[in-house]
């Protein structure tokens, strides 16, 4: 069997996550929500082996898009404007003269970019991922190039999740040539990967904009006295404060603020000299914190666990996890002929994949009349669904034997509770088990 060159295999090895940088610290990220960039959430040496005598066979993924530009400038196009009126009237504070610039800096590296397009960032994440799974898998690699078996490439369509794909696959080209004629072209399956926007998300469509008791909740999360103190804090940063009293709606200024900060490690390196944008000067940790929390009450109710009586938010996600089993199991009929099934799409099928496969921080709904607060619920846009998170699912053989090994933003994860791996604390679960838990048998 034709293994990695030593050289291509060390700098698999080597290959690592994109350094760091301060804004990126535990105390920031959990404040950008689902803006937060990536990071492999476990060293891969301590990953467990599998049982004796197996071996890979096949791997899948479910990945969200890497780091990205804002989707448009509306943001920047707002306090831009406050910000030249507060200029023209001496109404700017030390700090605030700084805005202004660093503001029109980052929204042009957005604009050239092109916004809503896989920053620098964001492409480098999709190699490092490719990169890390090349490493961990090198036999499955290796025997995919001896038999020729298909890499097969599927997207939303949108263009951020194909260009995330196209970094993907070219990072598992370089690292083995021979796989390059058998990775396929990128398909378009919105039915799959952009299911929220597609004939199954026509119920989940309704919910949001019409539900009002999904109305009621947010308005009440957002419209508590703690969200006006914070945005009086963003804004006394950067205007005086008899400038704050004019503005109409402080709350909306306030959140264009922090919509940039939340977007600016995501641009890292188009900053300059790629030493970031230094966005978390205009808000206090703590106000950070706040609009992080409203950004990830609202992704809860729209697109994770939701509310305890519903499964609006996720059932329509059942498509994907059918996509997953689907290609195990073609693998253990000897009806497919695939090594890898490669899929790139977005927040809006991660988050609800992950509250339908009760992924850890996405198991616990919120109870009707108690709303969901980071005191009494553990979910975290950061930690669900980071800008290129990813689901993988790792399989292995043994005869007539299959394990399946999951990876939640590769960090051996365990199924659910209903599901018995092979031994206390594996990491491993025969097929048959896992389609016994998930009543697919």
């Amino acid at each position: 069997m034709r293994r990695l060159t030593p050289v291509l295999a060390l700098g698999a090895l080597l290959l690592t996550a994109l350094p760091a940088h301060a804004a990126d610290g535990p105390a920031h990220r959990e404040s950008y929500g689902t803006k937060a960039p990536y990071a492999p959430q476990q060293n891969p040496r301590t990953y467990q082996r599998p049982p004796a005598g197996f071996e890979p066979v096949l791997t899948e993924n479910v990945s969200r898009h890497g780091s990205r530009a804002a989707t448009d400038g509306e943001d920047a196009d707002l306090v831009l404007a406050l910000w030249d009126e507060a200029e023209a009237a001496g109404q700017l504070t030390r700090r605030g003269e700084e805005f202004g610039p660093t503001v029109r800096a980052l929204e042009a590296a957005m604009a050239k970019v092109g916004h809503g397009n896989l920053s620098g960032r964001g492409r480098q994440e999709m190699r490092d991922t490719a990169a890390r799974t090349a490493q961990r898998l090198p036999s499955l690699f290796a025997a995919i190039a001896d038999k020729g078996e298909r890499i097969d490439v599927v997207s939303s369509g949108q263009g951020r999740a194909v260009d995330s794909a196209k970094e993907f696959t070219d990072s598992l080209a370089a690292i083995d040539p021979a796989l390059k004629p058998l990775i396929g072209p990128t398909r378009t399956d919105k039915d799959l990967l952009y299911f929220h926007k597609a004939a199954g998300g026509a119920a989940y469509r309704d919910y949001i904009e019409n539900d009002q008791r999904l109305k009621d909740t947010l308005s009440g999360i957002t419209e508590q006295p703690r969200t006006g103190r914070a945005a009086r804090g963003v804004l006394r940063r950067i205007f005086t404060e008899s400038f704050v009293e004019r503005i109409a709606d402080r709350t909306g200024a306030a959140q264009a603020v922090y919509n940039l900060y939340a977007i600016a490690p995501a641009m890292t390196e188009e900053s300059p000299g790629g030493a970031g944008w230094g966005m978390e000067r205009f808000l206090s940790r703590g106000d950070a914190a706040w609009f992080g929390r409203l950004g990830d009450a609202e992704d809860f109710y729209e697109k994770g666990p939701g509310f305890a009586d519903s499964d609006i938010t996720y059932k329509m996600a059942g498509v994907l996890l059918d996509d997953l089993f689907e290609q195990a199991e073609a693998k253990r009929a000897g009806t497919g002929d695939l090594g890898a099934e490669l899929r790139f799409t977005h927040a809006e099928e991660l988050i609800p994949l992950a509250a339908l496969m009760g992924l850890p921080g996405s198991t616990q709904p919120a109870a009707p009349g108690e709303p969901y607060t980071y005191a009494d619920n553990p979910w975290r846009g950061a930690s669900v669904a980071p800008l290129g998170g990813n689901i993988q699912w790792d399989v292995f053989q043994k005869g007539d034997g299959y394990l399946v090994r999951m990876l939640y933003n590769e960090r051996e994860t365990a199924f659910k509770p209903a599901c018995r791996p092979v031994g206390k604390g594996s990491a491993f679960y025969d097929l048959d088990e896992l389609e016994r838990c998930f009543g697919r048998s």
